[in-house]
This record gives C-alpha cells, structure tokens and sequence, in this order.
C-alpha cells in the first residue's frame, strides 16, 4: 500500500511526498508546519509512529491499518484533541458509499421483518476474520437500527480474491443485495488519497471515511 499510494501521489502534480518512513528509517523528525497529512498503513508499531510525526508536525492523521489494539486506538482518539484524525478499515469511495447504502437500507428496512447477513471474502493469505471491513459495515447497518449478530457475518478466505463485501438482506418474499468487489489494490491508494486531501487543514477532531462524502 505504501508504494501504491507513493506512486500514485508521485503521478499527481498537486500532490508532494514530503518523507518516506519505514522500519528502516532512521528518524521521524519532520519539520512543524511541513506536512498536511500523514498517510498510515503498517502496524501497530507504524501507527504509533506515524502518531508521533503527526503530533509534531500538526499534520492531519490517515490510518489505514487494521486490526489495531484498543489501546492503540485510545492513542489516536487522544490525538484527535489536537490533530485531524481519520481511522479507515478500508479507503475505497466505493465502500464508503456502501456502508451508506447500508445505514439507509437498515434505517428503511428494520421495523419491516427483514434479517441481514454480511459475507466477505479476501485471498488466503489475509490473517484477521471478518474483515476490518465486514466489521465496519456491520456498524453502519446497527447504526441504521439493524444489528448483526457475530454468526451472521461470514468470512471466505480463498484464492487471490482482493477484497469482496456483500450485504444480504432477506424479506418477506423478495431479496436485496448490495455488493462491493475491489479490482484493484490501487483503489485503496486512490482513496487513501482523496481521503487524505480532504481531511488536510479540518479541524482538530475524529472523523471517517463516510464524512468526507459530503
């Protein structure tokens, strides 16, 4: 992800890449006033990280990594008094626009004897089940009134499969499906981006994905 979006910004000519950190970094200092936004997607290591050169630069925070410890998610709720933060399990437009697709079908939906199911699916190799995703959407639907039980949210690992999401809505005699397929890993990278430009220069606070839709 991070050479994605690297490259993806490097093709932009509104964009600059002001520093480049890894593990092989030999230092976080970055200069007050300097960056916009910091752009995460590592570890929990990383993410503290990446905290760090926010806090001293004044810099907007991005966090894409999932699967984040709660105590690592208390450090950036913290950091939301003084910096812009966005915590993103998935930076794709598209699932941003899903997930609200989502609160609104729950909020139509619920007092009408529907049932919901949410299936993903991702290639063999990813480790966490559900995905940080499935998790996500699963939060928009009980936000619209319609909770997911833990046994109704299905995880498929198989193949090379990038990212597929599924909601599955069941009624008295009809069905509705909403479905997000990723084509591309650059797509998260796109949307890292945008998500970024966007939260650069807001106000010190806590944000997600779904507030810069507008």
């Amino acid at each position: 992800m991070g050479s994605r979006i690297d490259a993806l910004a490097a093709a932009d000519p509104a964009l600059s890449v002001v520093a480049r950190i890894d593990q092989g970094s030999p230092s976080t200092a970055v200069a007050k006033g300097s960056v916009d936004a910091v752009i995460d997607f590592s570890s929990e290591a990383g993410a503290r990280v990446a905290m760090e050169v926010a806090r001293a630069s004044g810099a907007a925070l991005l966090v894409g990594t999932t699967g984040l410890s709660k105590a690592v998610e208390a450090e950036l709720k913290a950091l939301s008094a003084s910096n812009a933060v966005l915590v993103a399990a998935n930076t794709s437009l598209g699932v941003a626009v899903t997930r609200r697709l989502a609160r609104l079908a729950a909020e139509l939906l619920g007092p009408h004897g529907w049932s919901v199911d949410v299936v993903e699916s991702h290639h063999d190799r990813k480790k966490d089940a559900p995905s940080g995703t499935a998790l996500a959407i699963a939060r928009s639907l009980e936000d619209g009134g319609m909770p997911v039980a833990a046994d109704r949210i299905h995880a498929i690992r198989a193949g090379d499969t990038i990212g597929e999401h599924e909601i599955r809505l069941a009624g008295p005699a009809e069905r509705i499906h909403i479905v997000h397929q990723a084509v591309t890993r650059d797509l998260f990278a796109a949307g890292a981006l945008r998500a970024a430009r966007w939260l650069a220069g807001r106000p010190a606070g806590w944000y997600s994905i779904e507030d810069s839709l507008g």
